[in-house]
């Protein structure tokens, strides 16, 4: 229980919302994971259960709500990240890539919710979808419509946004007949009543679009004769336009697509989104007169053209692209419905520029981002930079598993993997600003600090070389920590190397809500074996275990690494020790008694200084002034006297002279009055005066100042004596730890020698072997010799070949008869004992028994000084200790 407490508990968590974890708890966890019943029953749990519990789902490194679909997802659409694509229907390269359908179910299944389908008018009087200029292949409409009515909604229900790159001129009706007939009911045509098109309106939630498609492409309005066109205003950027592909088109024979080099297909990329919305009109949508379609019909195909651009545009509502102006027309407008589209370039600047700006922007609406034109390698751009400005739709390369696209794969891969990812309560909220840049601690946000310990590795690949693991975090700018925090390489051991790296500290996370750690294990070399991306504000502290993803963020099997996880409150140096008083008041106050008590020994008591001062001598009376000078002078000298006698100091005479009448000044006019025996020689009693107040204020002084020096002496020989039993202490205890130490490799170091001493008896014994087993090859050598020679001189007297075939066969079994009757003198009968061959083996034999007597006697002297030795140590610590208690008495 203190485990799980101390250790697995957040400690931000609320102690009355989130209750600690008590003994019932504590027994159901035991009982779950606890292999051993005796063990459960008692309430223990061994290292197998606790290794079960920390591998289980309830150890998870993130909370379980961030799996589930814990957004509220009742919120405007454009108070939400969405999953995005770019260029969905191709596999690989920008401008040589192959064009496939099956990608656009893998986008969806994957999690997807806005795919881009670049139309163009195709051949055979059916629309196409390919990259427009380039050598990429082509692929139907209505195939990829079927597809995407087939896999919609099989991950997530909620809104799926087709962008079109409408580049069709004669086949606009195909499209729009194909999206009504394919999708169905799936397909909304129509707003919500709730939700009008109108400014200021708020966009329906995911909720209320469930099982929706929606349609964003080019919108055209048909308007009456005379109504005038908005002209831009001055100072409005104007991107410029692209060669019209649709003048391309027109021109062409026949719909071919027309294909160009690679700088043309660059220009047709960036002019996709552009083409969307190159409106000259304030409203932004292609505005065609009733005398304008007149001219066109005379050519004979305006007419079709703008029947085709109207069905096509019944279609738009929620997504309707305009052309960007500026922040200030944005707002003024003040339409939900209208979402523009930018080119990482443009985007990157505006961010640059106004990044608060950007950001309301996308409060009210949404914003979608594209690659560059000229990233014909289908690379991708970090997309973290424009989640900090709140763009909902930002596209990636879905074909590229890059940085980028497995940071926006475990982005969407929590909240059900919806596709879907509600923005935080700041960038939706029209009265909180926030600026992306932001360096300091965002309003009513508490900055957080996150400590990632790698300990070890399980199972991390099946491959012999060395690993290393990198703990990064992407965020804020401020936030932001890569190519920083890296392990140590372990060599040649991927099955469970051991890290135990030192904590890798984020100290200040200014937004935890948009940061994200990614910790990646590679190679000695440098490639990814596989890495996990979690989010910071749903990170669970403690020891937990990382089940790592593959580039396609797909679970690995069994690679994981374990971690310790620290996550709290950001506190700045300077508050920490008031923010541990506050959390902790009484361990604090507790502190400050010890070292009030520390100081004890070092501060003094206070000393009491005399208030009173020495009383002036009083004044002489009248009758004291009439006196002479000689009888005053001999009633001193006579006082001093007497008190001489008495046995009375100095000190007290002079006081006694003290208090006698002083002369008067020179000069001045005295009565003489003679005065009577008994007045001038009065006896003094100094048992009296030393029940004097006076005397008795210097007697209490020094009484205080010697109980004061015993009182330290006391304190001296306690702390004396404290020290000296601390001392004796520390040298039994550091006796002992040497004596345990010694104690320890007693058995390895006996164990060494006993391996060491079998492992040379079984080299003598080998070596035995080898020289029998020589002597047995050296027989069979001459009777083999024997035998040959044997062949040889029949050869030389038979030339009959069927002759010396006999002759060679009864040699042969003439000397496998010699072999046997030479392994059976050597085994029995009388002649074994004098047999060469049955003396070597008596040998042999004799010499084993020989070497397995002496490896017993070496083994049982060495179990002696085992003994010995333990005994030994034993002795020398008491015998070490008394010393020590007879140095220190």
């Amino acid at each position: 229980m203190a485990f799980l407490n101390g250790e697995q508990r957040d400690p931000r968590l609320n102690e009355i919302l989130y209750p600690p974890c008590d003994a019932a708890r504590t027994k159901d966890l035991v009982r779950t994971y606890e292999p051993n019943k005796e063990f459960a029953d008692k309430g223990h749990i061994s290292p197998d259960g606790l290794l079960r519990y920390l591998l289980s789902v309830e150890n998870d490194v993130l909370m379980a709500e961030k799996y589930d679909l814990h957004d509220d997802m009742d919120q405007p659409l454009c108070h939400y990240f969405i999953n995005s694509s770019h260029n969905t229907y191709l596999v690989g390269h920008q401008l040589t890539g192959r064009a496939s359908v099956e990608i656009y179910r893998q986008c969806l299944l994957a999690g997807c919710r806005c795919v881009e389908l670049d139309c163009w008018d195709g051949s055979d009087d059916e629309p196409i979808i390919t990259h427009g200029f380039t050598m990429c292949t082509e692929v139907k409409f209505r195939e990829v419509m079927e597809a995407i009515a087939e896999s919609a909604f099989k991950t997530s229900d909620y809104p799926i946004v087709l962008s079109f790159e409408n580049h069709c001129v004669k086949q606009q009706d195909k499209l729009a007949r194909y999206c009504r007939e394919i999708l169905a009911d799936s397909l909304l045509v129509d707003p919500f009543d709730s939700h009008p098109l109108e400014p200021g309106a708020p966009l329906p939630s995911p909720n209320l679009l469930k099982r929706k498609i929606l349609i964003k492409n080019k919108k055209k309005h048909m308007h009456r004769p005379g109504a005038k066109r908005k002209s831009k205003s001055a100072g409005e950027p104007v991107e410029p336009k692209p060669a019209s592909l649709l003048e391309e088109a027109k021109e062409a024979d026949t719909p071919s697509r027309p294909v160009s080099l690679a700088a043309d297909a660059a220009a047709g990329e960036d002019s996709a989104d552009e083409s969307e919305s190159s409106s000259d009109e304030e409203e932004d949508t292609q505005e065609v007169s009733v005398e304008q379609l007149k001219a066109k019909q005379e050519k004979g195909t305006a007419a079709s053209e703008a029947a085709a651009g109207t069905a096509i545009s019944a279609l738009v509502n929620y997504v309707t692209p305009t052309h960007f102006h500026s922040f200030e027309a944005a707002e003024k407008k003040n339409r939900g419905y209208e979402i523009s589209s930018f080119v990482e370039t443009q985007a990157l600047q505006l961010l640059k520029t106004k990044p608060v700006e950007f950001v309301n922007y996308n409060k009210r609406q949404m914003s979608r981002i594209y690659p560059k034109g000229t990233r014909v390698d289908s690379s991708n751009y970090m997309p973290q930079a424009f989640w900090n400005a709140g763009c909902q739709l930002v596209a990636l390369n879905f074909q590229s598993l890059d940085l980028a696209m497995q940071m926006n794969l475990g982005f969407f891969e929590y909240n059900h993997r919806c596709g879907y990812v509600l923005k935080p309560d700041f960038m939706r909220r029209v009265d909180r600003r926030f600026d992306p840049f932001a360096e300091s601690t965002v309003d009513g946000i508490v900055a957080g600090t996150v400590s990632v310990q790698v300990l070890s590795g399980q199972m991390l690949t099946d491959k012999r070389c060395g690993v290393y693991v990198e703990v990064e975090m992407y965020g804020l700018p401020a936030d932001t920590v890569r190519k920083r925090f890296r392990s140590k390489t372990v060599p040649n051991n991927t099955i469970n190397p051991v890290f135990n790296e030192e904590p890798f500290v984020f100290s200040k996370v200014v937004l935890p809500h948009l940061a994200m750690i990614r910790i990646l294990l590679c190679e000695e070399t440098g490639k990814l074996l596989g890495h996990r991306i979690l989010p910071v504000n749903g990170l669970r502290p403690g020891y937990r275990h990382v089940a790592l993803r593959s580039e396609g963020n797909v679970p690995l099997s069994q690679p994981m690494l374990f971690v310790k996880i620290v996550v709290k409150d950001y506190v700045p140096d300077a508050m920490a020790a008031f923010i541990d008083a506050l959390s902790n008041p009484i361990a604090y106050q507790s502190e400050l008694q010890k070292r009030e008590k520390q100081l004890e020994a070092l501060i003094e008591d206070d000393v009491e200084l005399p208030n009173a001062t020495r009383p002036e001598p009083a004044h002489p009376s009248a009758e004291a002034r009439r006196t002479s000078v000689v009888p005053v002078a001999a009633a001193a000298v006579a006082a001093m006297t007497r008190s001489t006698s008495n046995g009375g100091s100095l000190q007290k005479s002079a006081e006694a002279a003290a208090a006698m009448p002083t002369p008067p000044p020179k000069g001045q006019f005295i009565f003489t009055v003679s005065l009577t025996d008994s007045a001038l020689v009065e006896a003094v009693d100094l048992d009296l005066l030393r029940k004097h107040p006076a005397y008795e204020k210097v007697a209490s002084k020094q009484e205080k100042e010697v109980a004061k020096v015993k009182k330290k002496q006391g304190r001296v020989g306690q702390m004396r004596r404290s020290q000296t039993d601390s001392m004796l202490s520390l040298h039994k205890d550091q006796l002992k730890q040497e004596t345990t130490v010694l104690s320890k490799y007693c058995a390895p170091l006996f164990d060494t020698l006993g391996a060491l001493v079998k492992e040379r008896h079984e080299q003598q014994r080998r070596k035995l072997n080898d020289v029998l087993h020589r002597q047995e090859m050296e027989l069979k050598r001459q009777l083999d010799e024997r035998n040959k020679a044997e062949k040889k001189e029949l050869a030389k007297r038979h030339r009959d070949k069927q002759e010396l075939s006999r002759m060679k066969r009864e040699v042969q079994q003439k000397h496998i008869n010699m072999a046997v009757n030479e392994i059976q003198k050597a085994s029995r009968g009388p002649a074994a004992r004098s047999h060469p061959l049955s003396q070597l083996r008596e040998l042999h034999r004799a010499k084993d028994e020989e070497l397995a007597r002496r490896q017993d006697e070496t083994q049982r002297e060495l179990a002696r000084q085992r003994e010995e030795y333990e005994r030994r140590l034993t002795d020398e610590l008491k015998q070490k200790c008394d010393k020590l208690e007879h140095e220190f008495q």
